[in-house]
């Protein structure tokens, strides 16, 4: 029988709660936990029946699997802001594996699901949502009020398709994907080969060079601003905007970095809104242009709409496409004979895509609130108000959905990963992301089969999105 849980570390100082959340955020923490407590208090002293236990899916199996406190997860390793748990979370994941599907995290007030299974269901389950407040008030819901201390911040989130729950999600995904098809990205592949060629023999002229800031972060901003029809020079200040705006989505997010991230916000606001303005004016073959002018049944998109639409497209689609390139890389140069099976030719570079992003994938965590009574997760019944957090990097080594998970195979040829997500979050930029790392593997093998890491490197101190603060690499 487990142990009765342990009230909720009320520790998390003001300022330093992710973005959205008020500093009081681990008082709902301490209420869960006390819902924990009860539960098991009644368990152990008889008060509950096994008929009471299966009616409300309760079993010791899921008590025991899912009622777990911060002292225990910590136990077996799992810190998201330590960098030793950073630089290498994976054998973490699989003692959180083995401990359980549902483990709960008090400090955030969240059910981490550790098992491809759940997270793969989870993905898909309309009962669950990034949102709630299309259905409720924070009363209502048992949340403090939002945050009120980064509106700008708010506004630049506020129609992003990462976080919208139907009908608006519906309307605006089906409106931006009418012209962001699959169709227009391969229409890219010209472009995104040469942007790609023109950045890599300009770092290849230094000799020794970082992958990541010489190489990888140019050429992906270039296709983004080609995307959107960005001016090139432009480029370095849509870099620095997203990478401020992207720290309001880790679990610790420190003062200084909200109120960079706010500015950044205003300012990435401000320059799509002028770009707007410019496209009304006079429209060129661009998205921004396309995203003005698409309709459906007279629906079309507000300046609102369209402004976070690109700066999701940004954030999302450049953080992850250099993220994986830099992690990716950085597993070919650890396991050479996977490098020269993609310079033999006897892998594809489309191929060992899959396997970069689901080895060691940018994206951690991705949380859901519990919007409908009746959600039940491995056997644990979770309530109105509940969130989830859906440990990405665990599920995709999980041992029962991948053979051998732990073993880096650049053939495996698995792309029924959930790097990109799944259900309708699933990541609109994926086809881009996927023609980006792939054009950026042939060509690294065409034109610098014989680089490799000439220093060691570091992950960033972030757990959500995961990526190196460097990779510098030279022709050996």
């Amino acid at each position: 029988m487990t142990e009765r849980l342990a009230a909720a570390d009320n520790e998390v100082a003001a300022g330093e709660v992710s973005a959205g959340e008020v500093a009081d955020d681990d008082v709902a923490a301490s209420e869960v936990t006390e819902r924990w407590a009860a539960q098991h208090s009644a368990l152990t002293d008889g008060a509950l029946t096994d008929s009471a236990l299966t009616d409300s899916a309760l079993t010791d199996s899921a008590l025991t699997d899912s009622a777990l406190t911060d002292n225990a997860l910590a136990a077996v390793g799992f810190a998201p802001a330590d960098p030793s748990f950073i630089a290498d979370p994976y054998p973490v994941f699989t003692a959180m594996r083995e401990l359980g599907p549902v483990l709960y995290y008090p400090p955030r007030g969240l059910h981490l699901l550790t098992r491809f299974e759940h997270v793969h269901a989870a993905l898909r389950d309309r009962r669950l949502g990034r949102e709630y407040r299309h259905r409720y008030t924070p009363d209502e819901f048992g949340r403090p009020p939002p945050d009120d201390r980064w509106p700008t911040w708010a506004q630049s989130e506020r129609w992003s398709l990462l976080n919208l729950e139907p009908p608006d999600h519906t309307r605006l995904r089906r409106l931006v994907s009418a012209v962001f098809t699959a169709k227009a990205v391969a229409a890219l592949r010209p472009v995104v080969e040469q942007l790609s060629v023109a950045a890599l023999r300009g770092a290849l002229d230094r000799g020794d060079f970082d992958l990541i800031a010489d190489y990888a972060q140019p050429y992906s901003v270039g296709v983004i601003c080609v995307l959107l029809g960005v001016p090139p020079q432009d480029g370095p200040l849509l870099l620095g905007w997203s990478h401020a705006i992207v720290k309001m989505y880790e679990l610790h997010t420190a003062l200084a970095q909200q109120q960079e991230a706010e500015r950044a916000a205003g300012e990435f606001i401000d320059y799509v809104r002028a770009l707007i303005g410019a496209r009304r004016q006079h429209p060129q073959p661009d998205l921004i242009s396309q995203l003005i002018q698409v309709a459906d049944h007279r629906d079309r998109l507000t300046d609102d709409e369209i402004v976070c639409t690109v700066i999701v497209l940004l954030n999302a689609g450049h953080e992850a496409t250099v993220n994986t390139l830099g992690n990716g890389m950085r597993a070919l140069f650890a396991h050479p004979a996977q490098w020269q099976r993609i310079l033999r030719g006897e892998v594809d570079p489309t191929v060992a895509v899959e396997e970069m992003i689901r080895w060691d994938g940018p994206l951690q965590l991705f949380e859901r609130w519990v919007l409908d009574e009746g959600v039940q997760i491995a056997g644990l019944r979770l309530q109105i108000g509940d969130r989830i957090g859906m440990l990405f990097g665990s599920a995709n080594r999980d041992p029962a959905r991948f053979r051998d998970p732990d073993t880096f195979d650049v053939g495996r040829g698995e792309s029924t990963h959930i790097g990109f997500g799944g259900g309708m979050h699933f990541c609109i930029g994926a086809p881009l992301a996927r023609l980006e790392i792939a054009v950026s593997l042939a060509q690294l093998r065409d034109l610098a089969p014989n680089l490799g890491q000439v220093q060691e490197t570091e992950y960033q101190p972030f757990f959500v999105i995961r990526g190196l603060t460097g990779l510098r690499v030279a022709a050996r």
